[in-house]
């Protein structure tokens, strides 16, 4: 059976009384966590929904999630998650392109973008398990899945257009999912996995979720992350793995300043997202005396690519080493390889990698050559064939862990009646990594401020989108053909 959710379901038979989910005082047993995906699946299937079906799925990390994605896929359906941060514009958007058939979320913006894109909304209230899973009857075993059905769609973008939908396959995931397992975390029952990255991103998604399902380790939860908090859940429970953007590893180093903090428990720490200052890299292991692992992933990949690897040396700022069962090459312009020793576009084969961009086929054939995923990431190779991220070819900011495409906010500043202008970039910033930065023309007379555009972008997009700073100029740099040169305007504020 290729179904991701048979994973739960075989866990569950072995490992019965194992926990599966902790979210402080509340837990979920294997065996509770599978007849709740099961009675899920049961009301879905009630309600009409069949094999290849679109559900929207927008929660942060509480039980309900592990409940809905599973359940949904046990059902056979596709699951979109996304990140309840978003305003109506982006659910709207989401929903329309996926043909999502229903959406499950929290009360605030969501039944308005929901309606927007004329989708069934439902609430999910967190302390009603009950209301989740209705009274219908469980469906008592998962729905076959052919390997290459789609189980998820993870949205995802370059510099053009509007976001795009990843899909990834039953057997993408539950191959991910075994790599990270097997060849990076080692993970059992008994294990206890910090929950802290968001379950709605590829990240949290593969190597907390679903690396804990396959494994039969526990994941305890928390719905938003604080430094403090995470470091208090991480001593309660004997937490033995950590995931994490850098940005999370310093703001624990910050929270732990004055504390005792006791993380013996503590074995393997994961990071990627961004590269990790070797600083904070460095004092985060002499304050808790667990090594960071640092690799690379995309939506595209499922996401775990490359990794340094417990068995093998490590070698701070590198990105490691292949996965087994993954190839990576270094491609020039036309596709062909890259001299040795010299800077490549990284291209990554295997079954890791996306069958596509939903309804986009001439962005898949962009994407994928012959086999070969093009990252977009300009990468270098050492002598011992441990990879390098030296730049990336496309302009996505990645703030904090999270993923903005300048385009996107682009857009809504264009939509404002007094820009003539804008462009976006990224620029360094010591806690997140990259800030959010723009710089505007405005239309002659206008006397718009920035607090004002500010809030203007602040009401349309996700909270860790909008730009933080905003440069009034007469005009903006531009090359022969008239395109906006991005790389002056880095320059200029970096």
């Amino acid at each position: 059976m290729t179904n991701l959710a048979a994973n739960l379901a075989s866990t569950a038979e072995k490992h019965p009384d194992a926990l599966a989910i902790k979210l402080d005082d509340f837990t979920l047993t294997y065996a509770q966590l599978r007849d709740a995906v099961a009675k899920f699946a049961g009301r879905l299937v009630a309600r009409g929904i069949r094999p290849g079906d679109r559900i929207a799925l927008s929660q942060p990390n509480l039980p309900t999630f592990p409940v809905i994605f599973y359940g949904a896929l046990w059902a056979g359906a596709t699951v979109i998650p996304m990140n309840p941060l978003f305003k109506p514009r982006e659910i709207t958007y989401y929903l329309e392109d996926s043909g999502a058939s229903v959406m499950f979320g929290m009360p605030g913006d969501g039944p308005r973008g929901a309606q927007d894109a004329g989708v069934d909304f439902e609430v999910v209230d967190p302390a009603d398990q009950a209301g989740l899973l209705g009274d219908a009857d469980p469906l008592p075993q998962p729905v076959d899945r052919a390997d290459d059905d789609t189980a998820v769609i993870l949205y995802t973008s370059g510099t053009t257009g509007r976001p795009k939908g990843a899909e990834l396959t039953h057997h993408n995931l539950d191959d991910n999912a075994r790599m990270v397992h097997q060849q990076l975390v080692q993970t059992g029952p008994g294990d206890v996995i910090m929950g802290c990255l968001p379950l709605f991103h590829v990240f949290g998604l593969t190597c907390g979720l679903n690396t804990s399902v396959v494994s039969g380790a526990a994941l305890t939860l928390i719905p938003r992350f604080e430094p403090g908090k995470v470091l208090e859940i991480m001593q309660r429970d004997r937490t033995t793995i950590l995931q994490g953007v850098p940005t999370m590893y310093n703001a624990m180093l910050l929270a732990a300043a004055d504390q005792e903090v006791d993380l013996s428990a503590l074995r393997t720490c994961c990071s990627g997202g961004a590269s990790m200052p070797g600083e904070v890299m460095r004092k985060f292991e002499e304050r808790f005396g667990a090594q960071i692992l640092e690799g690379y992933g995309l939506s595209e990949t499922s996401p775990v690519a490359s990794f340094n690897l417990p068995d093998r040396p490590r070698k701070v700022g590198s990105i490691g080493l292949p996965l087994q069962g993954v190839e990576m090459r270094l491609a020039q312009p036309d596709g062909s390889d890259a001299p040795e020793g010299e800077i490549g576009e990284l291209a990554i084969r295997g079954d890791l990698i996306m069958k596509g961009y939903w309804g986009r086929p001439e962005a898949t054939q962009e994407a994928i050559r012959d086999g070969w995923f093009f990252s977009g990431d300009l990468a270098r190779r050492d002598e011992d064939g441990y990879y390098y991220i030296v730049d990336r070819a496309k302009d996505m900011i990645i703030r904090g862990g999270y993923n903005v495409y300048p385009r996107e906010v682009e857009e809504v500043l264009y939509e404002h009646p007094d820009v003539v202008e804008a462009a976006v970039v990224g620029v360094p910033h010591e806690h997140y990594g990259e800030e959010v930065a723009a710089y505007v023309v405005r239309t002659p007379g206008s006397s718009t401020d920035a607090e004002a555009l500010t809030d203007y972008v602040k009401e349309r997009v996700a909270a860790y989108k909008y730009p933080r700073t905003i440069t009034f100029v007469e005009a903006l740099p531009k090359g022969a053909t008239g395109k906006i040169l991005k790389r002056e305007l880095r320059t200029t504020t970096g």
